[in-house]
């Protein structure tokens, strides 16, 4: 068996994208991922930003569509995104004048017994994929919520 060089996540989103360009652009320049491999006939990019992995397509009328392709993409779905910074990915979508979907807040999730924290910002890509970046907080006892924060069912 031939050995990878690349270490494939065990699930990893593709999306079908309008103006891959574009969107390319906006993964990689904008958000930072990087091009692992590609192709270019038909256009595709498989992505990586600290082992999320995300891989684009061009749309083609013969590829895998279930139905019409009407933006925003992706409704009904939001691809949570963990980073160890959120703050460079910001600016440069201020830089880029691209607006936020949801801005920056503290977010506290009920588990069982804990409260798993996270900072996050939600942002639509070219094609109206919902995606949501996060960056860890740790942990806290159920009863140790901070100061202003709420805690997200």
């Amino acid at each position: 068996m031939t050995q990878r060089n690349i270490d494939f996540a065990p699930l990893v989103p593709e999306l079908v994208c309008m103006d891959f360009a574009r969107s390319l652009n906006f993964y990689c320049d904008i958000l930072g991922f990087t091009r692992l491999y590609g192709r270019e006939d038909p256009s595709f990019a498989y992505l990586d930003r600290e082992g999320s992995q995300i891989m684009l397509e061009a749309f083609e009328d013969d590829g895998w569509i279930t139905g019409e392709m009407q933006p925003p993409l992706g409704r009904g779905i939001n691809l949570q995104i963990e980073a160890s910074e959120l703050d460079s990915m910001l600016t440069a979508l201020e830089t880029a004048a691209l607006p936020l979907f949801r801005a920056p807040e503290e977010a506290w999730y009920a588990g069982e017994d804990r409260l798993y924290g996270q900072r996050q910002f939600l942002v639509q890509d070219p094609d109206g994929y919902l995606l949501r970046f996060c960056q860890n907080l740790g942990e806290r006892a159920m009863d140790d919520l901070p100061s202003g924060a709420r805690v997200q069912t």
